[in-house]
């Protein structure tokens, strides 16, 4: 009986300790780049989990960086992830994105850019390394929507450059 309490009380302190560890081990972004009909504009929006961003933030700025509750902070990981982002038709030049803005919403940093949508574009070619250069399992996935088919772009390992076609324009 004895033994038996030791290995359920071990259990329950591995479970215990190992948790918190793994809690927050995702390290996924999502990303949609919507050709908005109504504005003629190309329209990104980056979601981060406030967690990465928190620790990317000490980790790429200072290790007392506040990305909660500093405006500064907040600003640096927007054109952080503004320098690590970049598309381009399949025949084209890069596309200079403008910032939009950033902002916090519950449990997800965004970050906003934008461009005029480029006319008679058959398909987009992207980058997308931002907390990619931090963590080697960091996982961005790019949604593409507005032209056709949904396409998705999943940056994973060692992908950089991935290009989505488009099979119907709209």
């Amino acid at each position: 009986m004895k033994k038996l309490f030791i290995i359920t009380l071990a259990l329950l302190m591995t479970g215990v300790f190992t948790t918190p560890v793994f809690a927050h081990q995702l390290r996924a972004a999502i990303t949609k780049v919507l050709f908005n009909k109504n504005t003629g504009n190309l329209e990104i929006m980056h979601r981060f989990y406030i967690h990465d961003t928190e620790h990317a933030a000490q980790i790429l700025f200072n290790k007392t960086a506040d990305i909660r509750n500093s405006t500064d902070t907040q600003e640096l990981f927007a054109n952080y992830v503004a320098k690590r982002f970049a598309i381009k038709p399949l025949n084209g030049e890069e596309l200079k994105l403008k910032a939009v803005g950033h902002e916090i919403e519950r449990i997800y940093f965004w970050v906003y850019q934008e461009v005029k949508a480029p006319e008679d574009i058959r398909g987009l070619t992207m980058i997308h390394n931002a907390l990619r250069d931090i963590w080697t399992d960091q996982i961005n996935t790019v949604n593409v929507e507005g032209m056709g088919e949904l396409q998705t772009a999943t940056f994973d390992g060692d992908v950089e450059l991935l290009s989505v076609e488009f099979t119907k324009q709209q």
